[in-house]
């Protein structure tokens, strides 16, 4: 398929799967947002591995504040990112709590660097990653600006896509540098992909 082609086809489904979640009534999402949580604390991935790498999520994505609570109540280190301005590159940072958090870029919650360390072992960990939409092989459509993209490609650990059931379809376009997720957590399922390569080693 054409680059312009496949340009123009993740466009609309970018429109479309933010129209599905801009629809998602509060309580219901609510409530999705907490069975997938439930779902993310089982993976025996998570329990092994002491750093959790994840987003800090916005208002049409999958909440993450209930991983982060968690996750530093059971005594792991969670690292957040910051784009890095002027590039479409991101760092990530430790943090203690959600006070360590401001409003950066696109009006994310960014740690301080002022106030965080800034991690430099990117080896191991569990890290979450988000997407509008993601395939049953574990690929996913961002935003389109390639920040997790260009992680990812250096990320040593376990990776987990966390999406809503209903922003997940068969394939996706995807390219040859395009990393799939490792396991894929929705509401309603857990789905290993095709692609795990068994990095699920304590950080």
């Amino acid at each position: 398929m054409p680059v312009k082609n496949i340009r123009e086809l993740k466009t609309g489904l970018r429109a479309k799967y933010r129209s599905i979640r801009e629809s998602l009534d509060p309580a219901v999402k609510a409530e999705m947002d907490g069975a997938v949580l439930e779902k993310l604390l089982s993976l025996r991935e998570y329990k092994v591995n002491s750093t959790v790498f994840t987003y800090v999520s916005k208002s049409i994505e999958v909440d993450t504040f209930g991983l982060i609570e968690a996750s530093l109540q059971a005594g792991k280190k969670v690292a957040a990112p910051r784009c890095v301005p002027g590039t479409y590159d991101m760092e990530f940072f430790y943090i203690s709590s959600v006070d360590d958090l401001e409003k950066g870029m696109f009006g994310v919650l960014e740690p301080n660097p002022e106030r965080c360390k800034k991690v430099e072992d990117f080896s191991r960990g569990f890290c979450v990653v988000p997407g509008l939409c993601f395939d049953v092989q574990g690929f996913r459509l961002g935003y389109g600006k390639g920040y997790y993209d260009r992680f990812l490609s250096r990320f040593g650990g376990f990776t987990a896509g966390i999406s809503y059931a209903s922003c997940v379809q068969w394939n996706l376009p995807h390219g040859f540098y395009d990393r799939p997720v490792d396991v894929l957590v929705t509401e309603k399922y857990i789905r290993k992909t095709a692609r795990r390569r068994g990095k699920g080693g304590k950080a």
